[in-house]
């Protein structure tokens, strides 16, 4: 789900959890961000089990880690961002709509879907990566 830029991730998270919980019914637990880890979210995540039945958990970094640090999970999204930001359309925000920028999102993924369903390699700006 694409939100404009003026709704910050912790106001928009209820917004986003319906989304998910509409569209996929059976999924029972979602990772978060450790931007959710204070306790006013503790409200978000006591809502999300009462009204979802959603168990949300937050990956946190350690305290003690100083610098980057591979986060459990946490690479999946940063992966799947990368992958994203190599199409052109999607590296800068040139949609007037967020119904727009989602429609890209997924043409995207479907693109990169297919073409590793394929078997055939993409390529991105003179970079080939092979298919999984």
């Amino acid at each position: 789900m694409v939100h404009s830029a003026s709704i910050q991730d912790r106001a928009g998270a209820r917004l986003v959890l319906h989304s998910i919980d509409e569209c996929h019914p059976t999924i029972g637990l979602i990772w978060l961000d450790g931007g959710y880890a204070n306790s006013v979210d503790a409200s978000l995540i006591d809502w999300a089990k009462q009204e979802l039945d959603v168990r949300l958990e937050v990956v946190k970094r350690n305290d003690d880690a100083k610098g980057s640090q591979l986060l459990p999970r946490r690479w999946v999204v940063e992966r799947t961002l990368g992958w994203l930001t190599r199409c052109r359309r999607l590296c800068r925000d040139y949609e007037r709509t967020t119904a727009h920028a989602e429609d890209f999102i997924k043409i995207a993924m479907v693109r990169l879907m297919a073409a590793r369903l394929a078997g055939q390699q993409t390529r991105y700006r003179g970079i080939r990566t092979a298919a999984a």
